[in-house]
């Protein structure tokens, strides 16, 4: 089995100046998992060094299998590793909370005043730019990843699998895990030299679990026996932890089911509000599954009492803390193990097919995205076993088109940052609807 070096020394910053990145890294945390993986990576290991490029692939193929969002576990463990668990906790929060609270201002506004006309034109604008970035970041995750020809055959299946099959996205990890996994016998794949680092006791690990459970489950308890005659809290609670322990893949696994329970059993929105959700939630910085914000918002809104709106931000907390609390237990408690996993040369031929699929599994939601953006229209055709997301052509939408090229010649022409991208992409939009009189 031959061995790779790792990474060179990495550098350690301050607490003082991880926060600052951690901080900037939220706020411009647009773009997606792909997006934000690749912003963290050009931040984090290509202009600072805190981090070597083999332990961060190591760390992201360990979130990749975990359920909850990916691109905020590997932040979680980036700071843990840097500044242990109060490093995890900031990075893990800095990464939620610029998203968080913009999905709530706009949740409130959305409430209160309905759709607005100069937010959905900026919104025209941003999501061009973030489809964009997307496609940037699938190119560069693909070179990272698929050195092989397995590689390409594991990502091309997962695409098939995922897009024209609506295989769902657990089994099309654990697939190709598993062919990972048996590849390594035939082709060993190089893995780090392990390092001499004293064994975890499991004892810790134990109490690190119990602690970590207790902290996700209690307040959400008491919240819901504080509340007793406002069954939305219990609701809200039971539901969004049931999806934080089967969300695999991020949001978009989940979104079917998210939406049909929302809608059809407890009755929170209505079906196009959830895509009004899910709209906002995509052109906002931080992880796409903040949708479950805005439904916890309107479920307390409607559904508790009065006064309505601080029901609504109660769900919010509820929503959120019962969606992101479990990451930071699958996290803290696995992080210890992510080295040892990362020399075993198996268990690497495992995570790399994992890694494989999921270039696959981004460019599934890069023409998801490309559709849904520059169509109005856009509904799944079942044809036998194959369904097919197939675009109304009168719902083109040209605008949304116009700005997508312009983004691209911004971000890859000029090669511009991506918050001055998103700034001029949605200055244009809004340009263009004040000349047609739209807004």
């Amino acid at each position: 089995m031959s061995a790779v070096q790792t990474s060179p020394a990495e550098n350690d910053p301050s607490f003082r100046d991880a926060t600052a990145v951690w901080a900037k890294i939220g706020v411009i945390s647009f773009g997606g998992p792909a997006g934000q993986i690749a912003l963290m990576h050009r931040t984090l290991v290509e202009e600072r060094g805190w981090i070597g490029h083999e332990r961060f692939l190591h760390a992201l193929n360990f979130c990749m299998l975990l359920p909850g969002p990916e691109a905020m576990q590997l932040a979680t463990y980036v700071g843990w590793r840097l500044h242990g668990t109060l490093g995890g906790l900031m990075a893990g929060l800095l990464f939620v909370l610029p998203g968080a609270a913009v999905v709530l201002a706009l949740s409130i506004a959305y409430a209160l005043y309905g759709q607005v006309p100069l937010v959905e034109a900026a919104f025209v604008g941003i999501k061009a730019a973030v489809l964009v970035i997307v496609i940037e970041a699938l190119v560069k995750v693909a070179r990272r990843a698929l050195h092989r020809p397995y590689d390409w055959v594991i990502a091309a299946a997962a695409f098939i699998a995922i897009f024209f099959l609506d295989v769902p996205f657990p089994l099309i990890i654990a697939g190709a895990a598993l062919a990972g996994y048996f590849l390594a016998f035939v082709d060993p794949v190089p893995v780090p030299e392990p390092l001499d680092m004293p064994p975890v006791p499991w004892t810790r690990t134990v109490r690190t679990a119990m602690l970590w459970l207790a902290i996700w489950i209690v307040p959400l308890v008491a919240i819901s026996a504080a509340f007793a005659d406002t069954p939305v809290f219990a609701d809200l609670s039971l539901f969004f932890s049931k999806l934080a322990v089967v969300t695999f893949g991020g949001a978009y696994a989940v979104l079917a089911y998210m939406a049909q329970q929302a809608v059809e059993t407890y009755g929170w929105l209505s079906a196009g509000e959830m895509l009004d959700g899910l709209g906002l939630a995509e052109t906002t910085p931080g992880p796409l599954i903040l949708v479950t914000e805005f439904v916890g918002f309107l479920g307390a809104y409607r559904n508790g009492g009065e006064p309505a709106l601080a029901y609504g931000v109660l769900g919010v907390l509820v929503t959120l803390w019962a969606t992101f609390a479990p990451c930071f237990l699958w996290i803290f408690v696995g992080a210890p193990y992510v080295e040892r996993l990362a020399s075993n040369a198996k268990l690497a031929g495992a995570l790399r097919g994992v890694t494989a699929s999921v270039v696959g599994v981004i460019l599934n939601l890069s023409l998801w995205f490309a559709l849904h953006v520059i169509f109005e229209r856009v509904e799944p055709e079942q044809h036998g076993i194959f369904r097919l997301w197939t675009p109304d052509l009168a719902s083109f939408d040209p605008t949304a088109a116009l700005l997508a090229l312009l983004a691209g010649i911004l971000l890859l022409g000029f090669r511009l940052g991506v918050l001055t991208t998103l700034a001029i992409t949605a200055g244009a939009a809004l340009l263009l609807a004040a000349l047609s009189g739209s807004t």
